[in-house]
């Protein structure tokens, strides 16, 4: 009778072990399939990203690349971020893109290295360009204007006249932005301007060919002015008598 209850006992204690055997493995399958749901969910939530828009040429400036929207913010799968994705646009302040990103191609933290905040990249974005003219120190008003300043370039040149070449003066660019000057890096005796595409090949004949005036301009409330052609007639309000 006791071998009986013994072996009876024993198989009830079987019988449990095995019972809480398949009971944890249930619960462990229950917690593996809930993990892989979880990760599977994980890596096709969708994230937000900055996407380029067209195509960014290497050296391209951050801050104008975000000024002049040449990003986008697109939501791709987590799955899909690259290392590194920029998902700020205020991220790319100070940096320069290290090679040409292409259209639709994430930005990440990789395709751009740190720029010097007065780089002339910086300055420029569409038809503007940075171009550098010889001047002395009284016509660019050396140590009165600094980069930042903003001025009215004039331009003098001889015009050819009946009687001859007749000196004249005229307005060649109105609110002129100096980038550079020899306190902030450019050469002794230049001045780096910025102008539009169509304004800097005018500039560049006028320095070659005629003389140029700097005129510094109100930093707040500048009025614009309309002077004409300035000419000897012009200046004594008659022809001159020969």
């Amino acid at each position: 009778m006791d071998f009986a209850e013994n072996l009876l006992s024993s198989r009830r204690g079987t019988l449990l072990i095995g019972a809480g055997a398949a009971i944890l493995a249930a619960i462990l399958l229950v917690v593996y399939l809930n993990r892989y749901r979880s990760s599977l969910n994980a890596a096709d939530q969708v994230v937000p990203v900055l996407v380029a828009k067209q195509y960014i040429q290497k050296g391209s400036p951050g801050n104008v690349i975000g000024s002049t929207h040449l990003y986008q913010i697109a939501s791709v799968p987590k799955k899909d971020l690259r290392d590194g994705a920029l998902v700020d646009p205020t991220s790319l302040r100070g940096l320069v893109a290290a090679e040409d990103i292409y259209k639709g191609q994430q930005l990440t933290a990789a395709d751009f290295v740190p720029t010097s905040p007065d780089a002339l990249q910086n300055k420029l974005t569409g038809r503007a360009r940075a171009i550098v003219i010889s001047i002395d120190v009284a016509h660019g008003m050396a140590g009165q204007i600094n980069a930042g300043d903003h001025v009215d370039v004039y331009v003098g040149v001889n015009i050819q006249g009946p009687g001859g070449a007749v000196p004249a003066l005229k307005l060649l660019i109105p609110n002129a932005l100096v980038l550079r000057t020899p306190s902030s890096g450019a050469s002794p005796g230049t001045v780096v301007l910025r102008a539009n595409g169509d304004q800097t090949p005018l500039l560049a004949y006028a320095a070659d060919n005629g003389k140029i005036w700097l005129v510094l301009r109100p930093a707040t409330g500048a009025k614009p002015v309309k002077p004409g052609l300035i000419t000897a007639e012009r200046l004594l309000g008659s022809r001159p008598v020969r």
